[in-house]
């Protein structure tokens, strides 16, 4: 059995800093402070969020500043609602700054309808294809823009997510079967959790489609509490569903090991949306690093 090292790249989401969606959780703090922690953590890159310079140049000379990379960004796709040109159109400014910044991967994620940013509304309301024709057509759309993408040397990464149109994991299998390799699938754990999935299992069958992943553990009576509740996606985070590796209930050794048994070459992102006023930033995302840290580092033998 191989005991190579697993060559990854563990970054961070700045989301347990400071938080877009709701930006009362630690909108106070500095972008500079989640940098500066971030790195004397161990973290390797950022992926991005709203604090963070949109001008190519600019972005390029702050990571620098720090000694970090930047792994990639959230981009609001609406191809459930418009053309493939339209989206070409839109995503250029964003596309460059990726390209600009060395990235690989583009976190697509898709907005028309959803309802993850509307704190009154509960999940069960949100949006499903009215058929299998719809469906598929979305798949072409997001086949072709996956493949202007390539052109630019970036990879889709499709961000399955609550409240959105590709939640649950049938919505995965089904995305997967109507687009073509050009879309990637980036992995996150603790939604595959949320949406009814076991993550593991959603990760054997997808792996080969896989290009990015976001390690993201959950509370799972929280996440009871949440589908019991009729929560919203928003009250669900506010009261703590998802934390950093090592601190829920997901088996991260079982799916660093099927990453690394595939040759997973990637990113590693710890991605935790959480109030910084209930778990701190710097001990959670320290823990979240350890527990990666351990996974990555440990020979083979001892994590399978």
């Amino acid at each position: 059995m191989s005991t190579d090292t697993f060559k990854v790249k563990i970054g961070i989401n700045p989301i347990g800093w400071s938080n877009d969606d709701l930006p009362a959780l630690g909108g106070e703090t500095p972008l500079s402070t989640a940098l500066s922690e971030g790195r004397d953590i161990g973290y390797q890159g950022f992926e991005l969020g709203n604090k963070f310079p949109r001008e190519p140049a600019a972005l390029r000379e702050l990571m620098a500043d720090y000694g970090l990379e930047v792994v990639s960004g959230w981009y609001s796709g609406w191809l459930a609602e418009r053309s493939v040109q339209e989206e070409i159109a839109a995503v250029e400014p964003h596309l460059r700054l990726l390209t600009e910044n060395g990235c690989k991967v583009m976190v697509y994620g898709e907005v028309a309808d959803s309802i993850q940013g509307e704190r009154s509304t509960p999940l069960y309301k949100r949006p499903r294809f009215r058929d299998e024709d719809t469906f598929k057509r979305y798949g072409e759309r997001l086949t072709a823009f996956g493949q202007h993408l390539l052109k630019h040397g970036v990879r889709l990464a499709y961000h399955h997510h609550m409240g959105a149109y590709v939640e649950a994991p049938e919505d995965i299998d089904r995305l997967m079967a109507c687009t073509g390799d050009e879309v990637g699938l980036l992995f996150d754990s603790g939604h595959a959790y949320f949406g009814g999935g076991d993550p593991l299992a959603v990760l054997d069958r997808h792996i080969q489609r896989v290009c990015h992943v976001h390690c993201k553990d959950v509370r799972p009576t929280i996440v009871q509490h949440a589908r019991n509740r009729q929560w919203s996606f928003l009250d669900a985070v506010l009261n703590g569903v998802f934390t950093v590796p090592g601190d829920g209930g997901i088996d991260f050794a079982a799916i660093v090991a099927t990453l690394r048994a595939h040759g997973y070459r990637g990113w590693l992102v710890v991605e935790a949306e959480q109030d910084p006023a209930v778990a701190p930033s710097y001990a959670y995302a320290s823990k979240g690093y350890r527990t990666l840290r351990a996974l990555v580092d440990a020979p083979l033998q001892e994590i399978t």
